[in-house]
């Protein structure tokens, strides 16, 4: 039996076409997955995002606890800031990416992806020396906002200045007389924000922002253009681009890793090595200069040889091109090299690319 999100009826009443998401009933799309990612690059759309998952240190050492257990590094960040961040193994592959977000030096908010929640608290509580982590996943609803249009919708639903909230910095106050953390953060590549609210208010929430949004052209958005966009920024998804056997330095998120913060992190020395001996493997993005749609599990070949495989693929809705992410050897990541994708049994050519794919001014 699928969880159910706060929103789940809401969904159900929008025509929300509902599919098992990693234990979760979920929306994929209300209308279609074009209408709702050209939503949210040209207008604004709305994703419940209230399965991800929430775990809590608080008290004193929290801060260390913390730290210590993700890559970034929150004694550089103020109040108010959070941090992309990796938990890793001690291979250096990921237990999960995170956001990790700086209440105080005594309370540490890491929000995970719903897949790995439970398995991310188990490895904290294993982990943590010091300050004990506490699953608050229940006691908080999420809903994205995205799309140029997002800031002036909250911004007129808030007391708040979300002029002072910069990319990756938070405050706290009511939205539609809702009480919210308040977020610049997203999976999407535009500008907006990531509400969090206690479950009981998640539906009165949903339902003002779709309504005070009409004359923005708001839509609510499923699952499918979640993926569209991420997929076009190649922002990584978990299970898919990084998982527990490829470390942080092949998927390209060496940025995310400060190899020296203070008191380390697990898997460090063995990043600290792969960086100094260089990587294998890399993620690449890539366009097919063939006919055909790149998909996950799909083999990468050179010369008929199997050398990597496709971890995400779409066909982009606004870069209007087949699009792919996958690891390859090292020597044939660079911009221009050239490999063949197989689709069904036959050999598709396929060109590394710059990414993100979609160009942001």
């Amino acid at each position: 039996m699928s969880r159910r999100t706060p929103l789940n009826e809401a969904h159900r009443r929008l025509g929300g076409r509902m599919v098992d998401f990693v234990g979760w009933d979920m929306p994929v799309q209300y209308t279609s997955v074009i209408a709702e990612h050209e939503a949210v690059r040209n207008a604004v759309g709305l994703f419940d995002v209230s399965h991800m998952g929430e775990i809590e240190f608080s008290g004193p050492g929290a801060l260390e606890t913390a730290n210590k257990l993700i890559t970034n590094d929150l004694s550089k960040c103020a109040d108010g800031q959070a941090v992309y961040a990796g938990l890793l193994n001690e291979q250096g592959g990921f237990v999960d990416d995170v956001v990790a977000y700086r209440f105080s030096a005594e309370r540490i908010l890491i929000v995970v992806n719903a897949s790995n929640k439970d398995k991310d608290f188990a490895w904290m509580k294993a982990h943590a020396q010091g300050v004990k982590p506490v699953d608050r996943s229940d006691d908080y609803a999420q809903i994205a906002v995205q799309g140029p249009k997002a800031v002036g919708l909250v911004q007129r639903m808030t007391p708040a200045d979300l002029s002072k909230v910069s990319t990756y910095r938070f405050t706290e106050g009511p939205v539609a007389g809702v009480q919210c953390i308040i977020s610049r953060t997203g999976y999407t590549g535009e500008d907006g924000f990531e509400l969090y609210c206690a479950p009981g208010d998640a539906e009165k929430l949903w339902e003002a922002l779709l309504e005070e949004g009409q004359q923005d052209g708001v839509k609510p958005c499923g699952l499918g253009a979640r993926d569209s966009l991420r997929t076009e920024m190649k922002y990584a998804l978990y299970g898919n681009d990084i998982d527990d056997h490829h470390t942080a330095l092949e998927a390209g998120l060496g940025w995310i890793c400060k190899l020296d913060k203070a008191g380390g992190f697990i898997g460090r020395d063995v990043l600290a090595k792969q960086k100094a001996e260089g990587v294998k493997r890399k993620l690449v993005g890539f366009e097919l200069t063939g006919s055909g749609i790149p998909r996950h599990g799909y083999p990468i070949l050179k010369d008929g040889q199997r050398v990597g495989e496709v971890t995400s693929g779409t066909m982009g809705p606004s870069v209007k091109k087949p699009i792919g992410i996958g690891y390859v050897p090292t020597e044939l990541a660079a911009e221009g090299s050239t490999f063949d994708v197989e689709i069904r049994g036959r050999p598709v050519s396929a060109v590394v690319v710059k990414t993100p794919f979609l160009k942001k001014s």
